[in-house]
């Protein structure tokens, strides 16, 4: 049992990244749709590749949306208006009509002869106006050609007439005057004309809930397909063009085959499809990490940090395809290779990043063009997007990638349209909100920082201000030993940027590889300004103990001010397994005739492993051997580097830190030309 236990935690590391791979691919292939793919991939007006292409079977022609869009406008357009005629206005009107007569008196003017033949003409002109009908204000915008014919709804039936038979209210004004008679009118014809004017109202109104309701009627029972393909009938032959009738029936089969695919006993194979191309993508990733960054490999941390990103972006781009295909380009893929670039290297973010869009382009329509947009923009993500801590880089790279976006799109439309009056310019606005949407990288690379423990160069470049607490602190305690950071630094910087390195990173880090030295300032020469040496009262081995420890010292207080795990490496490399070499030989003079322990001399290490520690173990020897040389020149200053590098060659200090013989070459000419600047012959004033 204990055995078991004992091979379990001595390949957990390897058993975690298992778990972690299942774990993803099972995500991944969740997340997918599953849905059958069509075998044969084509492009409008493009010309067809395949052999020629004869129907598997029995299919419907499917409409495009832009035919059953042009079938719905064209019944709204000509759709028939509806019309309602309400008899009980005409009783209404009528009752209205007898009761403001009957008050009518007889008088000088108003004989009772006049009165009837009042009520008998005001009856028949009701009678006449309502015969037409008499259309409300509110109604009569609905109709812009007076000819049309619409639909008069009386009781139960539907009645066709011109909508010009409709009176309006001065149609109605002009009859009643025409029927009452010639003008001037007299004291009988203007009471009539009063008393019509008042009660005749409106009776026929727009029936808008039942025009509607035919209308939506008509839409619903617009046929999806139009016509049929019949089993081995020839689709398209071999070279012809994909365009018309014949892109229209692929798109038929297309859609067809993959529901036809959809099926309880294919299910599982789709699956299982997915779930193999899934994995194989998952696996090249883990084999380049484990061939080309071992450093990142071994840190699960940063291998599930890798994954967890993979997945994401996975994830956001499934969601969108799911509810709304149209804004598949508003997902700023780009965040990924630019987390990514910050954190590691531009190869790790470009590969990451073409994986995923590899991935991606099983559920996304038109997969090829969504590829090629989406590889482009990694790749000038790669090219354009350094120095994060620039506010400025972002803007003008983010404003690159959207620009690639616009021109890569562009020339697709031009190619599948064959000009350029069909490009949907509402692809170049989810363009730009991709664009907007990438700045959120740096939020995720503040919360990223947060979650995994990780650093970025934002959070470097904080770190390098020579006022956070624990600089001044160095400063103050150990004021020499802070000089000698700031000059290595410098040397540091300068020769990162000589062979590629991470300047930023190795600068931060030699501002911070002595802070150990603070705890016991006086103990290292550049900090005794008295010229008291307390090593002169210790033993040889004693004060190789406080020369060692301050290693140590300087990694405790690291964790005690949180400082980042990639910074407190240097602190722990940047002596290597060196030996401090004064002690050791000062030890073998005191007691010639005994056998020296080395290890009582020799710094704990570990050495160097990446490009960036060597560049420091190399700046921080050669500074501080520097202050040795009493007159320098040229010739003692190339002397002494030679020196100093040859001896940590020797002592195989820069076998792990995947560094080259050429760059190490460069790295001490550039120290040369910065220690002969430093130490210049400078004129001799007169007294």
């Amino acid at each position: 049992m204990s055995k078991s236990v004992n091979k379990l935690y001595k390949h957990n590391a390897v058993i975690y990244k298992v778990i972690l791979f299942l774990i993803t691919a099972f995500a991944i292939v969740y997340l997918f749709p599953k849905g059958g793919q069509f075998k044969y991939e084509f492009t409008k007006g493009k010309p067809w590749q395949y052999d020629n292409l004869y129907a598997p079977f029995d299919f419907a022609i499917e409409k495009t949306e832009e035919e059953i869009t042009e079938e719905i406008k064209a019944i709204e357009v000509n759709a028939k208006l509806y019309f309602l005629f309400n008899k009980e206005t005409v009783s209404e009107v009528k009752e209205a009509y007898k009761i403001r007569t009957s008050f009518l008196q007889t008088n000088d003017s108003l004989k009772d002869s006049d009165l009837e033949s009042i009520t008998l003409l005001g009856n028949s002109i009701i009678e006449s106006v309502y015969d037409k009908g008499f259309i409300e204000a509110t109604s009569q915008g609905v109709i812009n050609d007076v000819n049309t014919i619409v639909a008069l709804k009386k009781d139960n039936q539907v009645q066709d007439i011109i909508y010009n038979n409709l009176l309006y209210s001065k149609d109605v004004f002009d009859l009643i005057k025409s029927r009452l008679g010639e003008q001037p009118y007299n004291y009988a014809q203007n009471i009539n004309l009063t008393i019509l004017s008042e009660v005749i109202k409106p009776n026929v109104s727009f029936d808008r809930t039942f025009t509607q309701k035919v209308i939506d009627e008509a839409v619903n029972d617009i046929s999806p397909t139009k016509g049929k393909v019949s089993n081995g009938e020839l689709i398209i032959l071999k070279g012809d063009i994909v365009e018309g009738k014949k892109l229209a029936i692929l798109y038929s089969l297309k859609s067809e085959s993959e529901s036809k695919l959809w099926t309880k006993s294919n299910y599982y194979w789709i699956v299982l499809g997915y779930t193999i191309l899934v994995s194989l993508a998952l696996l090249m990733l883990l084999l380049f990490l484990q061939k080309y960054r071992k450093e990142i490999f071994d840190n699960n941390t940063k291998v599930t940090f890798i994954f967890f990103n993979v997945s994401l972006m996975i994830l956001i781009q499934t969601l969108v395809v799911k509810y709304n295909a149209d804004y598949l380009y508003v997902v700023p893929l780009s965040i990924l290779p630019i987390v990514l670039k910050a954190f590691f290297d531009a190869r790790l973010g470009l590969f990451t990043h073409v994986l995923t869009v590899l991935l991606l382009g099983f559920i996304v329509p038109d997969s090829f063009e969504f590829i090629y947009l989406h590889i482009i923009a990694g790749i000038v993500t790669i090219l354009t997007v350094s120095e994060l801590y620039k506010r400025a880089n972002l803007f003008i790279s983010v404003g690159q990638i959207t620009l690639i976006y616009m021109i890569t799109y562009l020339a697709f439309s031009i190619i599948k349209e064959g000009n350029a009056s069909q490009i949907n310019w509402e692809y170049f606005i989810m363009f730009a909100a991709n664009g907007l949407l990438s700045f959120l990288s740096l939020f995720f690379i503040y919360l990223y920082e947060k979650m995994f423990g990780l650093v970025s160069d934002v959070t470097l470049l904080e770190l390098s201000n020579t006022n956070t607490k624990l600089l001044r602190e160095l400063n103050e305690k150990a004021p020499g030993t802070f000089q000698h950071s700031m000059q290595v630094a410098n040397l540091a910087e300068a020769a990162a940027n000589e062979i590629g390195a991470n300047s930023m990173l190795v600068r931060t880090g030699a501002l911070y590889h002595d802070i150990g030295k603070m705890l016991n300032p006086m103990y290292f020469i550049e900090n005794q300004s008295t010229g008291v040496n307390p090593h002169n009262d210790l033993s040889p081995v004693d004060s190789a103990k406080i020369i060692t420890d301050h290693v140590i010292k300087g990694i405790e207080l690291a964790k005690q001010y949180r400082l980042p795990d990639r910074i407190i490496d240097f602190i722990r490399t940047h002596h290597g397994t060196s030996l401090v070499y004064y002690f050791y030989v000062k030890e073998k003079e005191s007691s010639p005739e005994e056998e020296v322990d080395i290890t009582k001399f020799q710094y704990r290490g570990p050495i160097p492993f990446s490009k960036e520690t060597a560049i420091l173990m190399i700046c921080d020897a050669a500074e501080a051997a520097s202050k040795s040389i009493k007159q320098p020149t040229a010739q003692s200053i190339d002397d002494l580097i030679n020196k100093i590098v040859e001896k940590q060659k020797s002592d195989n200090q820069f076998i792990n830190s995947d560094i080259t013989f050429s760059e190490i070459e460069k790295i001490k000419k550039v120290i040369k030309r910065k220690l002969m600047n430093i130490y210049h012959v400078r004129v001799e004033y007169p007294d």
